[in-house]
């Protein structure tokens, strides 16, 4: 039977956390609560003051920002310079209690905002009032940005630094307990430690919600520990049965039942590493996979008409029909794409490594032959009478000869009508021929020649990069597109 205890409370929790008293859990539970009830009420002062003394329950950056936002909310409605100063130095309090904090340029540009919006409003003639006093202060300027406060996620177990996978083990640890930040969404978190039964439960966050996850995990002796780790990071690991798709990314750790498994390791570009392993109650199996092959990055065909189209690369068949995105090798490749109709669209590119090329391809159609068709026709038109024509002058030539040879006719006289008509037909025909070659070689020419502008395609390269953004005070991913 698990051993595993978690309970998932909105700050009720009888038990320590992080070392401190649960009364001043509570006590920051029940101050964040009346200030975000404040605060969607407009009663900015007060909510500041609640998230300050949430803050000084449990000291969590996130109230301090919270304070802050509640002061640059107050100072944009009613353009109160001291407002905004509170929300400056609220702002720089919570940077350095969190001086690694992913949002830090955008606190830092919201300062900024808000010190030019300061120095706005000070620089604004006062206009005389008339009545009960002065005019109102001008309203605030379009830079400056809205704030909105932050709810809290605090997760921690017992005994602490554990790790926790959120949602999936497959996008590897996402952090370690204790940890506390913002996130939004249900969100299935996985706690594990060596030696300890693994712990999973379900989360609901949100923006102005305080929650607490606690687990208490139990004491699991008869597990083994395998620790996976390759040459190349994020690898897919597989254990036992592939068919049920990867379990994790290297490096990667964890309990597993004792006896004979299997471990795979693989990635897009290198031959496959597999090993057998004995695992032993208490034991520890560390798998260290070296991975040979090359890199790879992304290709990807696609353009009008593509879905007609072949796409070859390096003389091999990629895609029988378009579009098409594939894993290749980097380096220097030939792709070929081609069309019944259409010219052949053929370019050697080359290809890197956590890169995407996107080939954009512009088939032209092949034009008709029917000019070469004509030429050829009239050239064996030509042909045929000059075959006539020869025919023809050697008829003559031959009853000349025959006439001679039975004495019938006398030596060949230049006189002869049949020695002048045969040899008009003779060069009749030569010339004939001549016209002929010429035209025949006009029509094969037609027949090759490339009319009309040939393929093309435009070609893009991109490198994209998900990086894991991992602080006390937040957790996510970042993505970064270089062209």
């Amino acid at each position: 039977m698990m051993r595993v205890v978690v309970l998932a409370v909105l700050m009720s929790l009888p038990q320590l956390a992080f070392g401190q008293p649960a009364d001043a859990l509570k006590q920051a539970q029940a101050a964040f609560d009346q200030a975000q009830i404040d605060y969607l009420a407009g009663k900015f002062d007060d909510a500041a003051k609640g998230f300050e003394s949430a803050y000084n329950s449990r000291q969590f950056p996130q109230f301090l920002f919270n304070a802050g936002a509640c002061f640059h909310m107050k100072g944009k409605k009613a353009s109160d310079v001291d407002a905004y100063q509170k929300a400056i130095d609220y702002y720089k309090k919570y940077l350095a209690a969190e001086p690694t904090a992913p949002d830090k340029p955008k606190v830092e540009k919201a300062i900024s905002a808000l010190e030019a919006e300061i120095a706005r409003l000070k620089q604004a003639p006062v206009q005389p009032g008339t009545g009960s006093g002065a005019t109102p202060p001008p309203p605030p300027a379009q830079e400056v940005p809205d704030a909105k406060t932050r709810g809290l996620v605090v997760i921690e177990s017992e005994p602490q630094n554990a790790t926790i996978y959120l949602d999936d083990q497959k996008k590897g640890p996402f952090a370690q307990t204790p940890w506390s930040g913002s996130l939004d969404g249900d969100h299935k978190v996985i706690i594990e430690k060596r030696g300890f039964m693994v712990s999973e439960s379900t989360i609901a966050a949100s923006s102005d919600k305080l929650f607490v996850l606690r687990a208490v995990l139990g004491k699991e002796d008869f597990l083994g520990w395998i620790e996976v780790t390759s040459n190349i990071v994020g690898a897919d690991i597989y254990i036992d049965d592939k068919s049920v798709g990867a379990v994790a990314k290297t490096p990667h750790s964890k309990n597993i039942k004792p006896g004979k498994h299997t471990i795979w390791v693989t990635s897009e570009g290198y031959d496959e590493y597999k090993e057998e392993i004995e695992v032993t109650p208490g034991g520890t199996n560390e798998i260290k996979a070296m991975l040979k092959g090359s890199p790879v990055g992304k290709l990807d065909v696609r353009g009008l008409g593509i879905e007609e189209s072949t796409i070859i690369v390096d003389g091999k068949v990629a895609c029988e029909r378009g579009p098409c995105l594939k894993s290749i090798q980097e380096g220097e490749h030939t792709i070929t794409v081609t069309r019944p109709g259409y010219k052949t669209y053929s370019q050697r590119i080359l290809t890197r490594a956590k890169t995407q090329t996107t080939v954009k391809v512009s088939l032209q159609p092949k034009p008709g032959r029917g000019d070469a068709i004509v030429t050829g026709v009239i050239a064996a038109g030509f042909m045929t009478g000059g075959i006539v024509l020869g025919l023809q002058s050697n008829k003559y030539r031959d009853d000349l000869k025959a006439g001679v040879k039975d004495g019938n006719t006398a030596p060949i006289d230049s006189n002869d009508p049949r020695f002048t008509k045969g040899k008009i037909f003779a060069i009749a025909a030569d010339s004939t021929y001549v016209i002929a070659g010429f035209i025949g070689l006009t029509a094969v020419y037609y027949a090759f020649r490339e009319k009309g502008s040939p393929s093309s395609a435009l070609i893009d390269v991109s490198a994209l990069a998900l990086q894991p953004q991992l602080a006390p005070g937040y957790a996510g991913i970042g993505m970064e597109v270089h062209w």
